[in-house]
């Protein structure tokens, strides 16, 4: 039977409380039968801890045995504000204009 290792990250212990305390118990690395039952671990600590947190192949040239990495992205990411900005445009806020480029 082929198993499926996983590394967890600091990242995901960062992002997910669930995680970290996944990690207190079990310890840092996990064992599944296949990806798709580790994905769905990583399904379940996201709706438990706070932010998402998913599986992330290994690259090849890794060299270690891990098959796979539970990862998360701590903090918003840099283009969220943007997008809100660009659909408060869209539906008509704002004015649907940039501003202070007009002075040149």
């Amino acid at each position: 039977m082929s198993e499926f290792l996983v590394e967890v990250k600091p990242s995901a212990r960062r992002t997910n409380g669930a995680v970290g305390e996944a990690v207190v118990r079990r310890g840092s690395r996990r064992r599944f039968g296949t990806r798709d039952a580790a994905e769905f671990w990583a399904a379940s600590l996201s709706e438990r801890g706070e932010r998402r947190v998913w599986i992330r192949l290994a690259d090849p040239r890794d060299g270690s045995d891990t098959d796979g990495y539970l990862v998360g992205r701590h903090g918003p990411r840099a283009l969220d504000g943007a997008y809100d900005k660009r659909r408060r445009r869209l539906r008509g806020g704002d004015g649907g204009e940039q501003s202070g480029f007009d002075r040149f």
